[in-house]
């Protein structure tokens, strides 16, 4: 099947005819939620040391232009803009999964879609119209080759995100599908980010270059550039060289609740995904029992296998090395430490005594074919009382409304403090009436910093 089915000629064919009036209404929430949420994690990461060092990069590489720097007074060329706002907006490993992509979709689109978007002035229909196509394209790539790709060491979305960029920009650009089907083989041949750099400032990277590479990538076959418009399943291609699996029936195939966009996850502790679970569970053990960490003796965590290449560092020393530990973000959840904050990551808290006591306490039982949001975690204190719990953070919310206020806290506590009440004021409402404005340029240009 890997063999005969057109499997890039049919994903660019479904992102390039998405049109306004297939978009069911919860659909258009649902992005505005997407764009609160990434606005809030974006500008406080503009304010992170990577972030700095891309910009003067930049800077110093002539790269001086139009285009808006979300949450920074600095303004660059569209292709720069993409980069660093992406890289920017997951520099806290604070923002949005989907586990059909396997990875961070909003992070890949909207920077690709902001530059190129306030360079065209394109309506926000039309942005959401490209911002759907986007997304729904990161599901499919990632279905495609998973797990293979993952367990291989490719960070999915520095990868599969490079194809979610650049249908979402040649959606707004116009393109058809076989223009589409060659810019996802300038993708494919771009498409790079690797696990072995989690923990550092290339993880965010990641989420920049796929951003740039896509952009670039619709523009150039916008122009006429040449590649193979079969680059997904064609031998030597992005999934026979980068996994062991091509399932192009979980692909094409309908998505869980009819889009993935519906099976879109908001983070609500500082932290990767994968730490969640483990995090809830402390926190649930810690809430409901009331005992002093001082009185545990032994922690065990189970939780899939998967999780051990990804977020396992045994002794993090620095803030960013916290967000991949397991046994620091449960102790930290244990000792009462908000794992929402940005400020709790730091290099002091990996090294608090009571802290570094209970990683050590704690054991991890990796379970073989898990789900990857899945985990059990039991407890004993000195008294010999063992208290056992369970949670799985990968069930998106069914109140949407819920949902919306919990990202409207988020947002306001990341925002307010950097653009004050009133340009978090403005920020939000431009995002509001996104599906109204003529010009998406005033929603970049709203979360600048004066």
């Amino acid at each position: 099947m890997a063999a005969v089915v057109p499997v890039t000629a049919e994903i660019a064919k479904r992102a390039a005819a998405l049109v306004w009036r297939d978009l069911p209404v919860d659909l258009v929430e649902r992005t505005r939620q997407c764009l609160l949420d990434w606005f809030a994690v974006t500008i406080a990461g503009a304010q992170e040391d990577l972030t700095g060092i891309l910009v003067a990069e930049a800077l110093e590489d002539g790269a001086k232009g139009p285009a808006t720097l979300v949450g920074r007074a600095e303004t660059v060329l569209p292709s720069a803009a993409a980069l660093i706002n992406g890289a920017a907006s997951h520099a806290l490993d604070y923002d949005d999964v989907n586990f059909s992509m396997g990875g961070h979709p909003t992070v890949t689109v909207v920077p690709a879609l902001l530059a190129l978007g306030e360079q065209m002035k394109a309506s926000g229909r039309l942005f959401i119209e490209s911002f759907v196509a986007g997304y729904e394209t990161s599901g499919r790539v990632g279905r495609l080759v998973a797990p293979g790709h993952y367990l291989k060491g490719f960070h999915v979305t520095g990868t599969v995100g490079s194809f979610s960029a650049t249908a979402a920009a040649g959606r707004m650009m116009g393109l058809d599908d076989r223009q589409l089907a060659v810019a996802f083989g300038i993708a494919a041949t771009q498409a790079a980010g690797l696990k072995s750099n989690f923990g550092t400032m290339c993880k965010p990277l990641h989420a920049g270059t796929a951003s740039e590479h896509g952009l670039r990538a619709a523009r150039l076959a916008a122009k006429g550039f040449t590649a193979r418009g079969d680059s997904l399943e064609c031998d030597q291609g992005f999934a026979s060289s980068q996994s062991d699996h091509l399932n192009a029936e979980a692909a094409l195939g309908e998505p869980p609740s009819g889009w993935h966009l519906r099976n879109n996850l908001f983070k609500y502790h500082a932290a990767c995904y994968l730490t969640h679970a483990p995090i809830e569970c402390a926190k649930e053990i810690r809430l409901k029992n009331n005992f002093p960490p001082e009185r545990v003796q032994k922690i065990l965590l189970r939780i899939d296998s998967g999780a051990d290449k990804v977020c396992n560092i045994p002794h993090p020393t620095t803030g960013l090395e916290a967000k991949f530990s397991l046994r620091q973000t449960v102790a930290m959840a244990l000792t009462g430490v908000d794992t929402a904050n940005l400020d709790s990551y730091n290099e002091a808290v990996t090294q608090e005594p009571r802290i570094k006591e209970l990683r050590d306490k704690m054991a991890i039982d990796f379970q073989p074919h898990w789900a990857h949001s899945l985990a059990e975690m039991a407890i004993q204190l000195d008294d010999g009382t063992t208290i056992e719990v369970r949670h799985d953070s990968g069930i998106p919310w069914a109140d949407l409304e819920k949902q919306r206020q919990a990202i409207e806290t988020k947002f306001d506590s990341l925002v307010t403090p950097l653009l004050g009440a009133a340009g978090a004021r403005r920020l939000h409402d431009a995002i509001e009436r996104i599906d109204e404005l003529t010009d998406v340029g005033d929603l970049v240009r709203a979360s600048a910093k004066n």
